[in-house]
């Protein structure tokens, strides 16, 4: 525990509400306005937090940002979730990380009642045939980058392709993650066999129960099938926000056929469409699935773990930024999750890019994403123009 969060207890009854009002003022806003993926996120809130507000130093936020990664979830708001538990404990965890979500949760949670009402309608099926191509671009930007970082050695490469294979292969998601961890972390450490194990188990402890366990059980879809199967989600997933697809085509899709690809790719588009964490998608499957119930039991699970998670491990931060465990095996996890959204991309692109004019829009949409760095959102909203103007204009098949 930091000793700023220390100080909170000490602190007068005002000025802790006071502190409560300015986390729950800026992660709002920043939830608002946050378009363009957790790296961006991450950028706003060093600029607000370090820059502006000054509440910690950027030594402390890398120091944050690195344990986000040693987590299941969604990075960019386990950051938002950390930086309130260090200005307020445990009430500024949660005011920090809901006023974050609260924003995309209710844009996303409106945009699906409006979906499966008006899904039928030419006009909006024209919007999301232009959407689709674009966000198989914005997947593959953010597939080339974080594989970058991901595949940083020979054992994270192997881990990587194992894991593209073991996807087409069919096999079970999560235990191809903890596989692939486990393998990178014991061949990065097999000398230092007097380094103490123990921290290496808490990035995946809560994982371990679900192996085995990557469908949902329940014979009809009610809002508790729909809270349990999220809630495994948010225990068990890793990486970028977009390996939550991988999850999802091969459980709701391919297995249970709850529901179709065409719907994913429509789930994920409306996604990309608003501000904040890309995990929302689980508020539009849930309603979906089980209307209003649904898409507050969706958000709920996949976000649940991450706010226990981060409450239990941030007192643990300068152990686990030291531990060479679980620094292996976060990169296995991390190189096996790229290799999950490679499978996926292309699970997707088959869906997607149906004819002439969908390809020539993900081809420009990668060229203006690779070369010229162009917001997703701004592409997303000119893949709905496109898809309009198509269908106005009568050229697409």
């Amino acid at each position: 525990m930091s000793p700023a969060t220390a100080a909170y207890a000490t602190l007068p009854p005002e000025q802790q509400q006071q502190r409560l009002k300015e986390l729950a003022a800026v992660f709002f806003r920043l939830g608002t306005v946050a378009f363009g993926g957790p790296a961006a996120h991450v950028a706003m809130m060093d600029d607000e937090v370090v820059k502006r507000r000054q509440w910690m130093s950027r030594e402390d936020l890398l120091d944050l940002i690195g344990v986000t990664n040693l987590l299941p979830g969604p990075n960019s708001t386990e950051l938002a979730i950390h930086i309130g538990y260090e200005r307020a404990r445990w009430p500024g965890l949660f005011v920090a990380g809901g006023s974050f979500i609260l924003p995309a949760m209710v844009l996303v949670w409106l945009l699906a009642a409006l979906y499966e009402r008006y899904q039928t309608v030419p006009q909006v099926e024209w919007l999301l045939y232009g959407i689709k191509p674009v966000i198989i671009a914005v997947v593959l930007q953010a597939l080339v980058k974080l594989g970058r970082k991901a595949a940083k050695d020979v054992p994270t490469v192997l881990a990587g392709m194992a894991a593209i294979a073991a996807y087409f292969a069919g096999l079970n998601e999560v235990a191809l993650l903890l596989l692939a961890g486990l393998a990178v972390m014991l061949f990065k450490n097999w000398q230092s066999r007097g380094t103490t194990a123990g921290a290496f188990l808490l990035p995946f402890s809560s994982a371990i129960a679900q192996v085995g366990s990557t469908t949902a059980t329940a014979v009809s879809i009610g809002w508790a099938s729909v809270f349990l199967f999220f809630l495994k989600i948010g225990c068990v997933l890793y990486g970028s926000g977009y390996v939550l697809l991988a999850f999802l085509q091969r459980d709701l899709v391919e297995q249970n056929q709850w529901l179709t690809s065409q719907q994913l790719l429509d789930a994920v588009a409306i996604g990309q469409l608003t501000p904040g964490p890309v995990f929302t998608t689980a508020t539009f499957v849930g309603y979906l699935l089980a209307g209003h119930a649904g898409a507050l039991a969706g958000t709920v699970g996949i976000f649940l773990p991450a706010f226990l998670l981060v409450g239990l491990v941030n007192p643990w931060v300068p152990k686990l930024r030291r531990s060479p465990w679980a620094r292996g095996f976060l990169d296995g996890v991390n190189a096996a999750s790229l290799g999950l959204m490679a499978g996926v991309t292309y699970t997707l692109g088959q869906a997607a890019l149906v004819d002439g004019p969908t390809v020539i829009l993900a081809v420009l949409s990668a060229i203006m994403v690779f070369c010229f760095k162009v917001n997703s959102a701004w592409l997303v909203l000119a893949g709905a123009a496109a898809g309009l103007l198509l269908s106005l204009t009568g050229l697409a098949a």
